[in-house]
């Protein structure tokens, strides 16, 4: 499901507000709200980017989040002929926004 960066900026609460990290330098950002994740777009109806989760955050600032993470999942496993697992590898980590912007 997907909604946009200004719509979201008009709910009370959302409950996580997610960084994906896609690459070396690239982000994308999604949100929890009420059990339901949704990607977030920007103006365009594109997926929001940020070369930073710095950047991200910026772009973000003014949703009214309880929680931030950053999520990544490896493609190590597929890089080095491993078998597919039938669990996720996915690693999410707790933010903060120190408001470095």
């Amino acid at each position: 499901m997907k909604m946009s960066l200004s719509k979201l900026e008009k709910f009370f609460f959302i409950d996580r507000l997610i960084i994906h990290s896609l690459d070396l330098s690239l982000y994308q950002a999604s949100v929890v709200i009420e059990g339901q994740e949704f990607h977030v777009l920007d103006e365009q109806g594109q997926m929001l980017r940020a070369l930073s989760v710095v950047e991200m955050q910026k772009k973000c600032a003014k949703l009214n989040v309880k929680h931030q993470y950053l999520r990544h999942t490896s493609a190590y496993d597929e890089m080095v002929g491993c078998p597919t697992k039938e669990s996720s590898n996915t690693l999410e980590v707790p933010l903060v926004d120190n408001q470095y912007y």
